[in-house]
């Protein structure tokens, strides 16, 4: 495993555990091309699948035909307006107007041990894990120097992607693109498999033919959004969770992102991912760099399933840096849903001593503690504590939920600004907005600029003074609205195209001060849900609201297409109350309970009023959590059946790393008139253990459990659920 480079044939060999990746320097002026991402092989000289010697030919050999091969060669960087007409990475502007760039390798570093970019999330690991590979290129005209960035983990099939790009030249220029990675390769017959969806259905799974022509998702929101989600999957038309190729790409970055599959003329695939460039004008002086963010890349041979695990472990040991990382989350009960706007402190130490009464261990206050914040249409900005509400202050209302035995916790919407606030009143400018034009709300809302210091300075001195006041131990970050009316009062006009960018950077730095000065804080990411739930804020959050619709069959399509990409560990996931408040179903409390144990668990009700019979499942809940949370926060996660596909049934697999326990999820969403019991036939065990399951007589082996399975009894009703456990004898 590693990273070597053959110098007589100028090929880089990257291995990872079961992977390979090769890349190649062809040609006297030293094109960098792509010649194989997949299964481990140990042969490097396969670079006959560059197909150098086929026309159009090489360009020291066919100069006349140059531009056939810039349009055919499959580039580790495409750069545009020199004759590659396929989707390119990365595009500048002149002082002349001018667009073309061409790279040519100059040199190269291979190092031992990684850490994020500075300002950016990114993969981490130390010098006996982590090998990184600087491929360093330039455009000989332009004096633009390119740095293509590999990293690979001992530990891991994903090859981690960034560049940073420099301006050597004596000008300015613009840069006007910069995407982060680009993989070609030969079709073979692929489905692009994509996530999409909208306010309260996050990340419904879409899989259809890859075509000719470019096809993908993106966002240009400033955030990562409800509607795509910046990841996509490429996986032979016959692949599925257990067997075929799949190529799966994820950006860590939270802000405006492409990520496009284009199918040309030769029926070549080429993937690339990075910061949209709508929008997006970086002024670039002489001397100066721009850091795209990281890109992660997975290789699969044995389907989606493998894929997901390889992202988990990825962003579980390389990416979450948490103090709660590897240790269970607080249970905590929230008062939204319970309440709204209407609470006051008798109102919340009431549900806070029912909650520690059942094992609650924590209570969360949300919105319209602050201000004159009674409703959604005032207020964000003024972080103080409104005293007529919360009488007596923060500080006695932490000190008897503490004596409670409970943690406390509080919500922000930082980024925000209300025009009907002292904040507003005060400092229009800081609000994100084209002078002379009437902003567009959201949620009766304005966002603020964090693209400038004093705005991110004055945000967090609120937050801290809050934090310092009381024993406060988790915070939720909410973010409920996107960017528009893209201007800053205080970016110069030749700036104003970097205002997305810098406002996420701006976004980092203060999260990153935040739980510096706060290490033991747990900090949970919000937008409207999960409009924002990406790796870029698993760098900073170890767990991120899933989703505002918490009806546990809703869920179940939602938590499948998270867990496609993100541990179980970072889906926030709760049991709210009924009918639930998003769609009005009314579903057992039982079954709320299973699905929010496949996620972070918690509560989002109001616990005095809710029925006395849900009420008394609460301590066996609270039981189930700490007897399952080890398990389903470190295993791995095997999907077993999809109710999206099937309609009828969702089922679902977490089994130990020593693959001597595991916890199958069962839950029957439609019961079916005279059907028998399904058979079951688990996944991830050790063939040759034998396994005592639930509800079974025999003791069987591994082998058996996957080869024949179990028979799941046939449960009364609808919305049904059961929890098997599975162990090892």
């Amino acid at each position: 495993m590693g990273i070597k480079y053959y110098e007589n044939e100028r090929i880089f060999k990257l291995d990872g555990k079961d992977t390979t990746y090769l890349i190649a320097v062809v040609d006297d002026e030293k094109f960098v091309g792509h010649i194989y991402y997949g299964s481990k092989i140990e042969d490097f000289q396969i670079d006959h699948l560059l197909r150098l010697k086929e026309a159009p030919f090489v360009p020291t050999e066919n100069n006349r035909d140059r531009l056939a091969f810039y349009d055919s060669f499959p580039w580790e960087y495409p750069t545009r307006g020199i004759g590659d007409f396929r989707e390119d990475c990365l595009a500048i502007e002149t002082k002349e107007g001018h667009w073309a760039l061409k790279l040519t390798y100059q040199s190269h570093k291979i190092s031992h041990g990684k850490q994020a970019p500075q300002g950016l999330p990114g993969v981490f690991g130390d010098e006996k894990n982590a090998s990184v590979l600087e491929l360093i290129c330039e455009d000989a005209q332009t004096g633009f120097e390119v740095t293509l960035i590999y990293t690979i983990f001992e530990d891991s099939d994903a090859i981690i992607r960034s560049t940073k790009i420099f301006n050597k030249a004596k000008e300015s220029v613009y840069l006007t693109k910069a995407l982060s990675a680009c993989i070609d390769m030969d079709n073979a017959e692929y489905d692009l498999i994509t996530l999409h969806g909208s306010w309260a259905r996050e990340r419904h799974i879409q899989r259809r033919s890859v075509g000719y022509g470019s096809q993908g998702v993106f966002s240009v929101r400033g955030e990562s959004g409800h509607q795509d989600h910046p990841f996509l999957c490429l996986a032979e038309s016959d692949a599925n969770q257990d067997h075929g190729a799949v190529y799966g790409m994820n950006l860590i970055y939270s802000g405006n992102f492409t990520a496009q599959v284009h199918q040309n003329q030769f029926e070549s695939i080429r993937m690339t991912m990075g910061i949209h460039p709508d929008g997006f004008r970086y002024l670039l002086e002489p001397g100066e760099f721009f850091q795209t963010p990281e890109v992660v890349i997975v290789y699969s041979d044995e389907g989606i399933g493998k894929m997901s695990r390889e992202f988990h472990d990825l962003y579980r040991n390389h990416l979450i840096r948490s103090s709660y990382k590897d240790k269970k989350r607080p249970i905590l009960i929230n008062n939204w849903e319970a309440t709204y706007f209407n609470f006051d402190t008798d109102k919340l130490l009431a549900i806070a001593k029912e909650a520690s009464s059942l094992g609650i261990e924590m209570l969360v206050m949300d919105d319209g503690w602050f201000g004159n914040r009674s409703s959604d249409n005032c207020a964000l900005g003024d972080w103080d504590v409104n005293e007529e509400k919360i009488k007596g202050g923060l500080s006695y209302l932490v000190e008897e939920v503490n004596k409670l035995g409970m943690k406390f916790g509080i919500w922000f919407e930082p980024e925000m600004i209300s025009p009907d606030s002292n904040l507003y009143r005060k400092h229009p400018d800081w609000a994100i907005a084209i002078p002379g034009k009437t902003p567009g709300l959201a949620r009766n809302q304005l966002v603020l600029d964090f693209s400038r210091k004093e705005v991110v300075d004055y945000v967090y001195g609120k937050m801290e003074t809050i934090l310092k006041s009381a024993n406060i131990e988790y915070v939720k970050w909410d973010m409920n609205r996107p960017l528009s009316d893209i201007g800053s009062a205080y970016l110069p006009s030749e700036r104003q195209g970097e205002l997305y960018h810098r406002y996420v950077l701006g976004v980092y730095e203060l999260q990153e001060r935040l739980i510096k000065q706060f290490p033991e804080l747990l900090l949970e990411n919000c937008s409207g849900g999960g409009a924002r739930f990406d790796p870029g804020m698993l760098y900073y959050s170890p767990q991120i609201w899933c989703s505002d619709d918490t009806d546990a069959i809703e869920r179940l399509s939602i938590q499948e297409g998270t867990a496609i990409v993100y541990p179980l560990s970072t889906i926030g996931a709760h049991v709210s109350d009924c009918p639930n408040h998003t769609v009005g179903r009314i579903t057992p409390f039982e079954t709320r309970g299973y699905v929010a144990l496949a996620g972070t668990f918690g509560y989002e009700l109001d616990v005095t009023k809710i029925p006395r019979e849900d009420r008394e499942l609460i301590p066996a809940q609270v039981e189930m959590y700490h007897k399952y949370n080890d398990l389903i926060r470190m295993g791995d996660y095997y999907r077993i059946a999809s109710y999206r596909e099937n309609h009828y049934f969702d089922c679902w697999q977490v089994v130990s790393k020593d693959k001597k326990e595991a916890l199958l999820t069962y839950i029957q969403v439609l019961n079916l008139a005279n059907s028998r019991s399904r058979i079951i036939k688990l996944k991830g065990l050790d063939p040759n253990q034998y396994y005592k399951v639930d509800g079974m007589e025999h003791i069987l082996s591994g082998n058996a459990l996957m080869c024949a399975g179990i028979c799941m009894d046939k449960l009364w009703g609808d919305f049904r659920g059961s929890l098997i456990s599975i162990q090892a004898v």
